[in-house]
């Protein structure tokens, strides 16, 4: 089989991952194996592959892949999520340029539309996941809004609510107005804001006199029901007992007294609005004052606005504060910056609304959750500096708010009877819920359609905090030999910013649910941000197309130029000269396999002793290699696990190894080392495959000819064998003294071909195990151990070893002492420079502990530089 001079990527892995599809490797059944699981972190359903993605899905092939090299039973969930507000979105964006306006819709006919988007578009990232060579079980595809996952949602609610967990209130919550919907404090980011302190004068009720007010916010004054003044400030005594009014619309209302307000803030007196401040809700309660709401849904300004019904709460503030100018109330205006909450999905401003809505407790729930991280480490955060963020969140939670006012996503199981708050029931379906309803109310007449469901959907999230459980149908039928053989899974590989979002919540449901933890361990990938450490958006322009990265670099190539870079926890700051790097790297190793299988074999050749001594080098630097690959790997340190990897290969194998075993030009090479360089090279193939897996599944395929059985993907990852420390540390002197003998051709333009006579004064006692190596990488005529140093020879040292070359009159002297004299000044000055920084205790005491030990590793660099151009003077001289 020929094969090609140059790898094509692009078609090498349709090929491969079609392959691997036909044959089902990527299915898993329980079996006797040890199993190994991975839920993926299901991609919203609207989503598209971003450099996020890639990362978070390389980081699970790599691991998923090694599972299998080791044996285990690999199954690695793949899935989508429906994404209630970001879906609900992309679909009244399609009505609307469509000319149909959502509310016009029942629900049915709405949710048709929807599931009509869903079919259409939903599950594309999953189809890009392929191009990335990710090696899903794709027969067990779950979405969040399958028939038998909503099932699971809807069981869980029940039986939440009929544990007392499960609530309904009425709360000042964070209202989304451009989805119309509330957000769970987690979903609102905050952002500093540059905004402006208008200060409002207030008239006191039968009197001349005023009171000014500072505020962020005008336009809630037409919803103030108090002022409030610190009872202990000075300047407000005479207010006591006294009423204001409020500018345009009027309103008397009444003063009054906490010490909640900050006298320090403003002018030491607050505007109090129950509606559109939480915080202003609980000085409400506590002196039982009028909630007046001013805004409608989508954050225009309803009847109570007056003359400003109907308009948008930014522009109405705009108008108000010119209407105050006009009326003389306002006394002055300074520019303040403010933290302001706005959605993490539509970015729109976070307006504080008082809305009935449906709450889970969640302080005695979360728990377990606390304990099995913080104190008896069943799940383990890579990086742990994690669990700090973690503790903040689960010792500080609050009751979750579970209710969205949306169409798309579960529909809340409550049943109405009556119009009271308390007239419902809860249960799985109509049926079961008319007969609740029947037994409550001691109504045997009541049917069907007398009970009307709650409307609010459940968050997307109260549906993926039973992702583990409920890809394997473990709520619904929790004995299944899925759940029993999968669950607990093995790793979860996501990202920080949704450590509470899910992965607390994934733990809360497992204890809940199972009674143990989901996963063992969580690896929590950076963010991916550019050169410039921006995070990395559409709107800036920054994020490169995911799938033309793999079309220009290979799917390969890609994977690598995210490994490279991306350490646990830690932002990746991507460069896409990194995935050139991973190209590259494939090209190295394509070449590499093309010389090997290009040298022709001859069974009656001995082994020589350089090639015996090296192969036998090369497998104990591979076993140790291994051993720090699995030391990575258990740290979850993926990238330094494939530079380990990378190191091995470019540098030790191909570099080398295959170097010192390669016959000579139009030579052949024996059959016995041939047969080893095959061996281990399919040895690299297994250890770089998670890493690489199309690239070495072609070589793998090259190399022979292999059953479906046969194939790398369901390898086995290669034995442990003894590791010769000191064959290693030999070779690693070996290679210096082979790079110090290159450098001298080098620098003396001696050519290669020209065999050269090579002497030694061994003081380190050395032994000459690789000195037949080192004959063949450096052409040498003979290597002399020598006492005493060779006169009129050129000379480098390797720690205290003297090499000696013989000048043999083809070299000008003159010239050499001339040009090593400059280059020993110049070392010489150097050396003083740096000694000269570490003189100076200043610089030593306050530089950072890596940068001062360069400095010291520049000193000790020149030092030997100049005992090394002495000598070579001495030789000369």
């Amino acid at each position: 089989m020929e094969i090609p001079s140059k790898y094509n990527a692009l078609s090498v892995e349709k090929k491969w991952y079609d392959y691997w599809m036909k044959h089902n490797f990527f299915h898993s059944t329980p079996d006797v194996r040890e199993p190994y699981t991975i839920v993926i972190p299901p991609p919203n359903v609207t989503g598209i592959l971003h450099m996020g993605h890639m990362l978070n899905n390389t980081i699970q092939d790599v691991l998923i892949r090694r599972a299998r090299l080791l044996g285990k039973n690999a199954c690695w969930v793949p899935g989508t999520d429906h994404a209630s507000i970001a879906t609900e979105a992309k679909v009244v964006a399609k009505l609307k340029a469509e000319g149909i306006d959502k509310n016009d819709l029942t629900r049915d006919e709405f949710l048709k539309y929807a599931w009509d988007w869903t079919h259409e578009y939903g599950g594309v990232i999953l189809e890009q996941l392929k191009k990335l060579g990710c090696s899903c079980d794709w027969d067990r595809t779950k979405f969040t809004m399958d028939d038998d996952m909503s099932e699971a949602v809807i069981k869980v609610f029940v039986d939440l609510y009929n544990k007392g967990l499960i609530y309904r209130g009425y709360r000042m919550v964070n209202w989304d107005p451009d989805a119309k919907t509330t957000l769970s404090d987690e979903e609102v980011e905050y952002v500093e804001k540059q905004g402006k302190l208008y200060y409002v004068k207030y008239k006191i009720e039968d009197s001349d006199k005023t009171l000014t007010i500072a505020t962020t916010r005008p336009e809630t004054i037409l919803g103030d029901s108090a002022i409030c003044i610190n009872p202990e400030d000075p300047r407000h005594q005479d207010l006591k007992g006294k009423k204001a009014i409020v500018p345009i619309c009027n309103r008397v209302i009444p003063i009054i007294e906490d010490d909640y307000v900050d006298v320090e803030f403003g002018t030491g007196c607050l505007k109090v609005t129950p509606a559109h401040d939480e915080n202003d809700k609980v000085l409400g309660d506590k002196h039982d004052l009028e909630i007046i709401d001013i805004f409608n849904e989508d954050a225009t300004l309803n009847s109570y606005g007056l003359h400003y019904e109907g308009q948008d709460r930014f522009a109405v503030r705009k108008a108000i504060v010119k209407e105050l100018q006009d009326l003389g109330h306002i006394e002055k205006i300074e520019d303040y910056t403010n933290r302001v909450g706005i959605s993490e999905r539509t970015k729109a401003i976070i307006e504080p609304r008082l809305s009935d809505q449906w709450f889970l407790k969640m302080t005695d729930l979360a728990k377990p959750a606390l304990d099995a991280v913080l104190k008896n480490g069943e799940v383990k955060l890579f990086p742990k500096k994690f669990e700090n963020t973690y503790r903040h969140w689960m010792e500080n939670i609050r009751d979750w708010n579970i209710s969205r006012q949306l169409l798309w996503g579960q529909q809340i199981p409550a049943y109405y009877y009556g119009d009271g708050k308390e007239d419902f029931v809860v249960a799985e379906n109509i049926n079961e819920a008319l007969e609740l309803a029947k037994t409550k109310t001691n109504n045997q007449h009541l049917a069907a359609n007398d009970l009307r469901q709650e409307t609010d959907a459940l968050d997307t999230w109260f549906s993926s905090w039973l992702w583990p459980i409920s890809v394997f149908d473990g709520i619904r039928n929790p004995e299944n030999e899925d759940i029993n053989y999968y669950y607990p899974t093995n790793d979860l590989v996501t990202g920080p910013d949704i450590l509470f979002f899910w992965v607390a919540r994934m733990i809360v449901a497992g204890y809940e649910y199972r009674g143990e933890r989901p996963f063992e361990n969580v690896y929590l990938t950076g963010l991916v941000r550019d050169k410039q450490r921006r995070k990395m958006s559409k709107s800036l322009g920054n994020s490169p197309d995911a799938l033309k990265l793999i079309e220009q670099y290979g799917a390969d190539g890609v994977r690598v130029g995210l490994l490279l870079s991306s350490a646990a926890g830690n932002d990746l700051l991507f460069d896409e000269d990194l995935c050139q790097q991973g190209k590259q790297f494939a090209n190295k190793i394509w070449n590499a396999f093309r010389l090997i299988k290009g040298w022709e074999v001859d069974a009656s050749i001995e082994q020589p002793k350089s090639s015996t001594i090296a192969l036998e080098w090369y497998e104990s630097k591979f076993q140790k290699t291994i051993d720090e690959i699995e030391n990575h790997f258990s740290k979850y340190r993926l990238s330094d696990a494939l530079m380990a990897t990378y190191k091995l290969i470019w540098d030790d194998f191909a570099s080398w190894l295959l170097e010192i075993i390669k016959p000579a030009y139009q030579k052949p090479i024996d059959k016995e080392t041939y047969d080893d360089i095959i061996r281990l090279f399919e040895s690299n193939l297994k250890i770089l495959h998670p890493f690489m897996p199309f690239l070495t599944e072609e070589i793998w395929q090259y190399i022979d000819e292999r059953s479906p059985e046969q194939a790398l993907i369901v390898s086995r990852w290669p034995d442990k064998k003894a590791i010769n420390e000191t064959l290693i540390s030999e070779f690693d002197f070996a290679s210096e003294v082979i790079s110090g003998i290159r450098n001298i051709r080098k620098q003396k333009n001696i050519a290669f071909k020209d065999a050269i006579s090579f002497s030694v004064v061994n003081n380190e006692n050395t032994a000459s195990t690789f000195d037949e190596v080192i004959v063949k990488m450096g052409n040498l005529k003979h290597f002399d151990y020598v006492k005493e140093p060779v006169d009129g020879a050129l000379t480098f040292r390797v720690k205290s070893n003297e090499y000696f070359i013989p000048i043999e009159g083809s070299i000008d002297v003159e010239a050499e002492i001339k040009k090593l004299t400059e280059e020993l000044n110049y070392t010489q000055g150097f050396l003083k420079s740096v000694q000269k920084k570490l003189s100076n205790e200043r610089f030593v005491n306050n530089a950072p502990e890596q940068v001062v030990a360069s400095e010291k590793k520049k000193e000790a660099d020149a030092l030997a530089k100049i005992e090394t151009i002495k000598a070579s003077l001495e030789s000369l001289n």
